[in-house]
């Protein structure tokens, strides 16, 4: 372990809508990370919110990996500036969470590989649609169990147009909203539709996105967590947007669009986001790293 390396993993964007839980994409937004052998574990940590001592994500991604190589976690000094917002479906966590993995990973000589990465990652989080396209990049069906992920095609032309709210919405909190049992109609419902996303991508049918975000599981019963979200999906789509739907656990708003048309989007969600911001992201690449 006598090398060290610079990591960049991406925000992501899961669930699409209809893809719950099997659906993601990455963005054009990165966690960047310096890793260094040490006596002692340490970590500096600098942008978004506030994380500190040795039990951060990234020091839990990285023992986690070392365990599945059955190699010890030698004392790591990390260094992570986050551009992420964090609580906010940006997949903040999951990227923390591949990097540690990946960590792991490179200070091995790249034994565990990418597809390893994913593995170890998807088991950490208990759901893949974050931690695939912070893996793989672009847009990515995947299972958790068993682990599997399969990359889509990246269309030309489209980026992403978010409306991040000034206000946090934590991830057990919104899972906590759902019920335990959907209707068979709403489920349907949903299955026609996630479907549509790769057939979408895959056929280049992109006007076929505007259904295919449409969803019944989960974004209805997490509205109350954020206030006007349905109505403001509708508002992305009425003034051009390809899709839109709530990023991960919201309470971010995500509008696919076409180039030339991010500033009507934007506009569309400027009463939702208030205080917040508006960040306008290309589609990202899976994590990379750099030799220091």
């Amino acid at each position: 372990m006598e090398r060290k390396a610079r990591l960049y993993v991406p925000a992501t964007l899961a669930n699409l809508g209809s893809g719950f839980d099997a659906l993601g994409v990455a963005l054009d937004l990165y966690l960047e990370v310096e890793a260094e052998p040490a006596r002692g574990d340490a970590f500096f940590y600098e942008g978004e919110g506030f994380v500190e001592g040795t039990d951060n994500l990234i020091h839990q991604g990285y023992r986690a990996g070392m365990r599945a190589l059955g190699l010890p976690p030698e004392p790591l000094r990390i260094r992570a500036f986050n551009p992420i917002p964090l609580a906010r479906g940006m997949g903040s966590s999951s990227a923390a969470l591949v990097a540690g993995v990946a960590l792991a990973d490179w200070f091995a000589g790249g034994r565990l590989g990418r597809d390893g990465v994913f593995r170890v990652a998807a088991s950490l989080e208990g759901h893949p649609d974050n931690a695939a396209p912070a893996v793989y990049g672009g847009f990515v069906a995947a299972l958790a169990n068993p682990p599997l992920a399969i990359p889509l095609p990246k269309p030309q032309g489209l980026r992403f147009v978010l409306g991040v709210p000034p206000y946090e919405v934590p991830t057990p909190l919104a899972r906590a909203a759902l019920p335990e049992s959907v209707p068979l109609q709403d489920a349907v419902f949903n299955l026609a539709r996630s479907a549509l996303w790769p057939a979408a991508l895959c056929s280049g049918r992109l006007e076929a996105l505007r259904e295919a975000c449409r969803d019944r599981l989960h974004q209805p019963h997490r509205a109350h967590l954020m206030p006007g979200v349905l109505e403001a999906l509708e508002r992305a789509l009425e003034a051009g947007a390809a899709a839109a739907f709530v990023g991960g656990a919201g309470p971010t708003l995500a509008a696919l669009v076409r180039e030339g048309a991010e500033r009507e989007v934007a506009q569309a969600l400027e009463d939702y986001r208030g205080q917040g911001r508006t960040l306008v992201l290309n589609i990202g690449e899976g994590y990379f790293w750099k030799e220091t």
